[in-house]
């Protein structure tokens, strides 16, 4: 490719809605054009990156014995309604009318799709397994797009779908294509980490999400350095103490704390341990009768220490609270008989359930809220001053120097960006959409599935906020819009100039290298200065005063000075330096 006949489209600054830095570079360095409110036109710069992106998926994919297909993004409702997602689904869910009145989707994922395309053809337990998957247009009505293709409404996705005859041949897909996807994200250069999720209401271990490592990354990963132990926060165990629980050392005491009302402004009063303190978080189930009306609410209390933070996806597994609900002020005060800050498991005006976290079941001379105001109680202990508690839990999330799960050392944690998910769904679509085939004992037998996503324009964006400096994106070899890039200073004023940077071209193109020659003549600050942000990993530039003394100048994006190439091996320096072959 010349630069002459493509589209570059550079700005020297980010527009004003680009918040974080892959948005404000994509942006600038013309990959991506703003349509609408997270809604992106991926421009010819942009959709190179997104393509080479896609062939290695669908290199690996293949390799694994996947098949590609296609499924439509408008949805019939019908598919959608059978397993209750249609209504369950909030806003994110486009729904639209066709000009018969008829509901459709626009398609966010495609579970009741392609369960339907699989309960049409699979009869027998001998056509499988199966694994289909497609690299299509999604869509979610966000509520509020942002970060450029981090967060926006439109994105392209990999999904794929596993179809097996037992949990263990399921389990037997998952592992290829948690393989698989690790072979991915190896080939495309950047550093990540495959970390367990947490699996909802389906249970077991199998839930992996693959995370780019970022400082500017959504997401907590923690993992332990001195093990191959890695978990997202929602699924990270806090492990409970292992000291015993220490005596009691002080009278239960109620102490003025004129408004200090969090656990931070009540231990700097009493000058005591943050850790010390205990928060109580206090919420609701209901119980709802057939129109979906709650005849019965049941009010929660939840004990963290002052210094931990809850974990919400960890208490929904509490029994009894799989549908919890924050409590509403008229319940608290019903319960409590006053308002948030100074709330306590003592002085109830109500009985509630209570749950306590490892880490205060293990407390001595703790404080909490008197439920009144402007007062806490210090020196409370259990066995003494409260029953010991019934039900414990861990419901907290894991701080940085916690114990390892796999007792390997303190656990770490990083800011990564999830662009990969790899999950064992079980029979959830297959039973709710009636997808069976008959097992080896000629009975029915519903489809037990996997799903395995990547978000394809998602990455690109992931892969900049790792690779990026004050000039611009850096990107890796394996994505970058072009691998090479060719420099010549005043080719129209230098006609050796351009012979030399033609010949390169036609030797680089003759090896298969994604090569870009800049033939538009600009200045050489301006054409630095474009390719820089524009990321490209290689450039070689071709100036008259080298080329007299038979050298070219090469450049790798992170390198912060140039060095002189032997023109006359410059094709070989250059394959070398992309792992190619070179010819003895």
């Amino acid at each position: 490719m010349k630069a002459s006949q493509f589209f570059i489209s550079t700005l020297k600054e980010a527009p004003a809605d680009a918040e974080v830095v892959s948005h404000q570079l994509m942006m600038r360095a013309g990959l991506i054009k703003k349509l609408g409110a997270g809604i992106y036109n991926y421009m010819p710069m942009g959709l190179r990156v997104i393509r080479k992106v896609e062939a290695i998926v669908r290199e690996e994919m293949n390799r694994a014995g996947a098949v590609e297909m296609t499924m439509p993004v408008i949805q019939p409702a019908e598919l959608w309604q059978e397993t209750g997602r249609f209504d369950k689904m909030g806003p994110e869910l486009l729904r639209i009318k066709d000009r018969h009145g008829r509901d459709f989707v626009v398609q966010p994922t495609s579970e009741e799709v392609i369960t339907d395309v699989m309960r049409q053809d699979i009869k027998s337990y001998k056509q499988l397994p199966k694994n289909l998957y497609q690299i299509q247009t999604k869509f979610r009505d966000e509520r509020r797009p942002r970060f450029g293709l981090m967060r926006g409404r439109e994105f392209i996705m990999k999904d794929a779908y596993s179809f097996d005859r037992d949990q263990e041949a399921a389990k037997a897909s998952y592992q290829v294509m948690a393989a698989a996807y690790r072979r991915i994200f190896d080939r495309f250069g950047l550093t990540y980490r495959a970390v367990a999720a947490d699996s909802g209401a389906i249970g077991g271990d199998l839930s992996e999400e693959f995370q780019v490592i970022a400082a500017t990354g959504e997401d907590a990963i923690v993992y332990c350095p001195g093990s191959d132990y890695a978990a997202n926060m929602e699924k990270a165990e806090a492990l409970a103490p292992q000291s015993e629980r220490k005596a009691a050392s002080q009278a239960m005491t109620k102490t003025a704390t004129p408004g200090k009302a969090t656990c931070a402004e009540v231990a700097e009063l009493l000058a005591i341990p943050l850790e010390t303190t205990v928060k109580s978080l206090v919420l609701a189930t209901d119980t709802l009768d057939e129109t979906g009306k709650a005849v019965k609410t049941q009010v929660w209390l939840l004990l963290l220490r002052g210094d931990h933070d809850m974990n919400e996806v960890k208490v929904g597994k509490v029994p009894g609270l799989a549908d919890f609900r924050f409590a509403t002020l008229p319940e608290i005060e019903e319960h409590f008989g006053c308002k948030p800050g100074y709330l306590g498991p003592l002085n109830l005006q109500k009985p509630v359930k209570l749950v306590v976290d490892r880490e205060v079941a293990a407390l001595a001379d703790w404080v909490c809220g008197a439920n009144e105001a402007d007062f806490h109680i210090t020196g409370v202990n259990w066995g003494r001053d409260l029953p010991e508690p019934e039900l414990v839990a861990d419901l907290r999330n894991v701080v940085a120097g916690d114990a390892s799960p796999d007792g390997k050392g303190p656990l770490a944690i990083e800011r990564g960006i999830e662009v990969g998910h790899v999950f064992y769904l079980g029979t959830k679509y297959s039973k709710a959409m009636n997808a069976t085939f008959l097992g080896e004992n000629g009975k029915p037998q519903f489809l037990e599935m996997g799903c395995y996503g990547i978000g394809i324009t998602r990455l690109p964006a992931a892969a900049i906020e790792q690779n990026h400096d004050a000039k611009g994106i850096i990107w890796p070899d394996s994505i970058a819009p072009f691998t090479v890039v060719l420099c010549p200073i005043s080719p129209d004023r230098f006609p050796d100039v351009k012979a030399a940077a033609d010949k390169l071209y036609g030797e680089l193109l003759a090896a298969g290298v994604d090569v870009i020659l800049d033939d538009r003549n600009e200045r050489p600050g301006a054409m630095f200065a474009d390719w820089e942000l524009i990321g490209v990993p290689h450039r070689v530039t071709i100036g008259d005063r080298a080329l007299k003394e038979g050298q070219l100048e090469y450049q790798h994006r992170r390198d912060a000075e140039s060095s002189k190439v032997d023109a006359s091996t410059a094709l070989d320096f250059l394959k070398g330096k992309l792992g190619l072959a070179v010819a003895s």
